[in-house]
């Protein structure tokens, strides 16, 4: 699948909203609030349990990294999440 095509899925599913359980959420943390070099997608089951998280890295923006994108659309898709949320900001770390 190539890189806009997945970034155009995630987003569809972003602006849905809140629609439920299981969720999934997308953290995008970078030296410089310009570059993501890693993502932190957190599956919660349901309200109240504590978030599952993984994380993706790359040496360049993840945002723009076909192999990660069409990754998280994938575990997106495969785990039924019915909503979807992303950070609007990369978190800048040091």
């Amino acid at each position: 699948m190539n890189l806009d095509k997945s970034t155009k899925r995630i987003a569809k599913r972003v602006k849905k909203g809140f629609q439920g359980y299981p969720q999934i959420t997308l953290t995008y943390y970078g030296e410089t609030p310009d570059c993501a070099n890693e993502v932190v997608m957190g599956f919660i089951a349901e309200e109240g349990v504590a978030p599952q998280e993984q994380k993706f890295a790359s040496k360049t923006d993840a945002r723009t990294d076909e192999t990660i994108q069409t990754t998280l659309l994938k575990v997106i898709e495969r785990a039924d999440a019915k909503t979807v949320t992303e950070a609007e900001e990369i978190v800048v770390t040091k």
